[in-house]
């Protein structure tokens, strides 16, 4: 039975504060890396080959057949079946759907495989192989050793390479890589985007201190009064520090060394409680999203961040951001380069797709349905633009199964731990348009209350989908009683009914809470023009957001808080099979494929600027 390592175990702290204890190193930025992105070999094998004999039994560490081995021909008559070799090659990150056309619709297992060096600043110091994310289920192998298998594609995760492990040069990295879809995963077998299969994000090795600052967060403690705390300059800060391993004393540091600001705290255990007060602090938010170097120090070794300090809550019916509330012009992303046909990976990556985000007026964005890359996130940070991040708990998610509800667990854990630090990030959602029933909601509310155990200084969603009836829409999700605002995917008018039907719609809702659209789109072909009544021309698309528009202004309750429409781009998804219009796309975006702003880009736009104008002039 293969077993699985990398879980993160939550431990409750005397101190009344639950972080992620497993061994993720968060901020690998600020830390000293070697980076292992570039040209790897692969293999690609459909029938597991490498991993089971010809009897389809998992293969022991030593078997000479395991792909983990390497194996060198010295004669003739030496026996090998496999090895890594040009020209298979591939790039990393990346996934490999795009890299080759005998990819495109591939599912199942790829080996991966390279060779470095021993780093040399090594003297004293533990060595880990970190990944930013790979696609679905990783078995990690290293001189053909099993350092630990992860699951969850969209996730970090990490190993520490044994001393007596590591050789001087042409140490020997196997991954196994299997993005296959089962019932009993997370995602599971049905969903609406394309399984891009590969080392996605990027791989490292950290280097660290034995004894180190694994994780820490840091934010406005939510029990002030933050107008009052505005006013006298003087803000509550909390926290803690997580070291790697226990120590039976020592002292963590924080320093702001804009603030001037230096504050210690005795450790002892592996966690440190931080509080302190900060005077004079610029508070992060859209227009000016102020970002502090803090350093945590531990010992003689240090680690610093670019954190910014805000407030985000509910007040009855209103988002409030620092106090002030704030309409939310948010836009859904999914994580991928459509005029590339790939997954985004990179700095530059993150730059177009917000780059686009700020043109549209936006100040807030829905990653979907996954918690994206890193850059993501930490660009975000120095934008001003707000994010919603969530898990791949996506429709018919097996709810009855406990298993199941571990792995999303995790999931879930692993997202907060990598990016709790990030100002940015202002709503954790636990799902999308997930079918109602008993058990749904008893394990979507698990994931709520979980969510909110592990960090109290965000909102907790998840992307409902609405039930139409006649015009008359109620708004009762049970779920509904458990998150901090009520969010919903709606689509009157391309599902339902043509955009007329916005005219006559009736919004009600069970719950006092902020109300959010997290979904609302239509399709169109980029180029397509026509009559406005065509489906698929730009035109339709056009209608569909000015009736949208106008439901929102006239018949939407005051409760009314934002929206994040479907979608920014174009994206590939092997559920569209129109060939005039689809080809295996969702063509909801508001640009194209190739890159063209359609015409309802515009009328989106116009609407965010309005509604901009109208906050400046009250303020």
């Amino acid at each position: 039975m293969k077993h699985f390592v990398g879980i993160i175990i939550t431990l409750c702290l005397s101190f009344n504060f639950v972080a992620a204890q497993d061994n993720l190193i968060i901020n690998t930025e600020g830390r000293e890396t070697v980076s292992l992105n570039g040209t790897w070999f692969y293999i690609i094998d459909p029938y597991e080959t490498g991993f089971y004999d010809y009897r389809f039994k998992e293969r022991p560490e030593s078997d000479p057949g395991a792909y983990w081995n390497k194996l060198e021909s010295k004669k003739k008559s030496d026996w090998t079946e496999h090895e890594f070799k040009n020209p298979n090659t591939i790039k990393v990150p990346g996934d490999w759907n795009s890299q080759d056309p005998k990819f495109l619709f591939y599912e199942g297992t790829v080996w991966y495989q390279r060779n470095f060096d021993k780093p040399n600043a090594l003297n004293n110091k533990d060595l880990y192989l970190y990944f930013g994310a790979v696609n679905y289920e990783a078995h990690v192998y290293l001189n053909g050793k099993k350092l630990g298998m992860h699951k969850g594609g969209f996730t970090a995760f990490n190993f520490k390479i044994p001393e007596n492990l590591l050789k001087d040069q042409d140490n020997n990295l196997v991954v196994h890589v299997n993005n296959n879809r089962y019932p009993n995963e997370v995602p599971t077998v049905n969903t609406d985007w394309w399984n891009y299969g590969g080392i996605t994000r990027d791989v490292k090795l950290v280097i660290t201190p034995k004894q180190y600052i694994q994780q820490y967060h840091i934010q406005l403690a939510q029990n002030q009064d933050i107008l009052k705390s505005i006013k006298k300059k003087r803000y509550q800060i909390n926290g803690w520090v997580k070291l790697n391993k226990p120590v039976a004393s020592g002292e963590v540091s924080i320093t702001i060394p804009e603030l001037n600001l230096t504050k210690k705290f005795q450790a002892s255990g592996d966690s440190v409680k931080v509080n302190f007060e900060a005077k004079k602090l610029e508070l992060w938010s859209t227009e000016k999203p102020k970002l502090y170097d803090v350093v945590f120090k531990f010992n003689n070794n240090s680690i610093t961040d670019k954190i910014g300090f805000r407030k985000i809550e509910v007040d009855g019916e209103k988002i409030l951001l620092n106090g002030n509330q704030i309409f939310l012009r948010g836009i859904s992303i999914h994580e991928e380069v459509s005029e590339e046909q790939r997954r985004a990976n990179s700095k530059k990556d993150a730059k177009k797709l917000f780059g686009k985000v700020q043109e549209l007026n936006a100040n807030m964005a829905r990653l979907a349905h996954y918690p994206h890359n890193e850059y993501m996130p930490k660009l975000a940070d120095s934008l001003g633009i707000l994010l919603w991040t969530e898990i791949p708990v996506y429709w018919t998610i097996d709810f009855d199964n406990p298993e199941v509800y571990k792995k999303s667990e995790i999931q879930l854990k692993e997202m907060i731990a990598r990016d709790r630090n990030r100002a940015s990030v202002i709503i954790w959602s636990v799902g999308n348009e997930t079918p109602v029933s008993a058990s749904r909601t008893n394990f979507m509310t698990n994931l709520v209350k979980k969510t909110k155990q592990l960090d109290d200084t965000r909102l907790v969603a998840a992307a409902l989908e609405v039930h139409y009836n006649n015009g008359f829409n109620f708004v009762d999700d049970p779920l509904g009683a458990h998150t901090d605002i009520i969010a919903l995917n709606e689509y009157l008018g391309w599902y339902i009914g043509t955009p007329e039907a916005c005219k006559t719609a009736e919004w009600k809702l069970k719950y006092k809470k902020p109300f959010f659209i997290s979904e609302t789109g239509a399709g169109a072909k980029s180029g397509y023009h026509d009559v406005k009544e065509a489906r698929f021309s730009e035109e339709y698309q056009q209608w569909y957001y000015e009736e949208q528009i106008k439901m929102f202004k006239n018949q939407f309750p005051k409760s009314f808080s934002g929206l994040s429409p479907w979608i920014l781009t174009d994206f590939r998804s092997p559920k569209r099979h129109n060939q005039t219009y689809q080809r295996n796309w969702n063509r909801k975006g508001l640009i194209g494929d190739g890159g063209n702003k359609k015409l309802a880009f515009y009328t989106l736009q116009k609407y965010y600027k309005e509604i901009e104008a109208k906050e400046n002039q009250n303020k």
